[in-house]
């Protein structure tokens, strides 16, 4: 894909609790340009700094400080100055690079969301939802299309990382699924 009007969006779904989804321009190289790289492995790079990202924040953050009993992490964390919840630290810096106008995006979805507007967007991450949940070791990748505009998407699973996760999930009153898994 060289024209500026095919976009990469990698959708990262979730296997067990959520995913998250990104965007990414295909821009024509200059001519001088000799690396090129298919946009599957882009989509994994951009996929192994959220997956990083979030678990790092999860484990070394929310986790840390709750345990330590500095901040504790919530819900509406910005009303009560509270630490966001993993799912919305991820969302957050979704919103964040959103902003940037590199066409670059990605958001939280699920087959089990808590809050509704995190279900998948296209047919593709319906299905790729459904697939990684049977093949959870590699993503499901396609090419959607929207208008006139071509997005590659890859969807790979956002496992639970720890017990936290899972406790927040089944206890909540709006979620879906009460039986998640580490």
């Amino acid at each position: 894909m060289t024209s500026s009007k095919n976009l990469l969006r990698v959708t990262v779904l979730g296997f067990a609790i959520g995913g998250a989804a990104v965007l990414w321009p295909s821009r024509t190289l200059p001519e001088t340009t000799s690396i090129s790289l298919p946009m599957d492995t882009v989509a994994d790079y951009i996929h192994a700094v959220i997956e990083a990202d979030r678990d790092v924040y999860t484990r070394h953050v929310v986790e840390r400080m709750q345990a330590k009993g500095i901040v504790v992490a919530s819900e509406n964390w910005a009303e009560h100055s509270t630490l966001p919840l993993p799912a919305q630290f991820l969302i957050e810096s979704g919103r964040h690079v959103g902003k940037k106008g590199l066409g670059v995006q990605y958001r939280l979805i699920s087959l089990w969301p808590i809050n509704k507007r995190n279900v998948a967007a296209t047919p593709l991450q319906s299905i790729g939802l459904g697939t990684i949940l049977i093949q959870p070791d590699r993503p499901y990748t396609g090419v959607t299309k929207v208008g006139n505009t071509r997005y590659f998407e890859a969807v790979y699973p956002d496992l639970a990382v720890t017990q936290a996760c899972i406790g927040c999930h089944n206890a909540h009153p709006d979620s879906p699924k009460r039986d998640f898994k580490l």
